[in-house]
């Protein structure tokens, strides 16, 4: 219903407002992963979309070449070098492993959203990101029904992979099955 009612550019600054957010908090992952370039170039995301973007409504940094940096606190315990963990399924969550489990705690205090004070905007925000993010989420589902036999062994396979992928900034390690630290 989101998608069928809400004009395309309107469910596009929705996504983009958000993103600004979780950009903030990236931008202090990537500094406890000890990386300045993303730190920086994350952190002027964040200014040039905040301020020129209209609270990040408009992506003006994209066209801008400042590219996102998408860091949250269970890459950077994987970074120094906490393991992953058993695969988990998260009740309304979803996948997810024991370490990343163990870091939505911080993750949530990270979530600029949660320090609101004024309760019923806190929980119309949060409301408004979960249905937006599960709307972009319905042709992934769609795909993952129309693809895998074994839709458990699919997903947990695809998100441990790109969990891995995440933890390495791209250049995971070439050993099956291993998740050491990139530092």
């Amino acid at each position: 219903t989101y998608q069928e009612v809400t004009p395309s550019p309107i469910r596009t600054g929705i996504g983009n407002f958000f993103a600004n957010l979780a950009d903030v908090w990236s931008t202090l992952n990537n500094a406890l992963q000890l990386k300045p370039a993303q730190t920086l170039e994350t952190g002027a995301r964040v200014v040039v979309n905040s301020v020129v973007g209209i609270l990040g409504v408009f992506d003006v940094a994209t066209p801008l070449k400042l590219e996102r940096h998408p860091e949250d606190f269970g890459q950077t315990l994987g970074y120094w070098g906490v393991p992953s963990g058993p695969y988990v399924v998260l009740p309304l969550l979803g996948p997810s492993t024991l370490r990343d489990g163990a870091s939505l705690p911080v993750d949530t205090k990270g979530n600029l959203v949660r320090h609101l004070e004024e309760v019923p905007a806190r929980n119309t925000l949060t409301v408004i990101n979960l249905v937006d993010k599960r709307a972009r989420l319905l042709k992934a589902t769609d795909q993952v029904d129309a693809m895998a036999i074994d839709k458990y062994t699919f997903v947990r396979d695809v998100f441990l992979q790109k969990r891995l992928s995440d933890v390495w900034d791209g250049n995971p390690p070439d050993r099956s099955g291993a998740d050491p630290a990139p530092g």
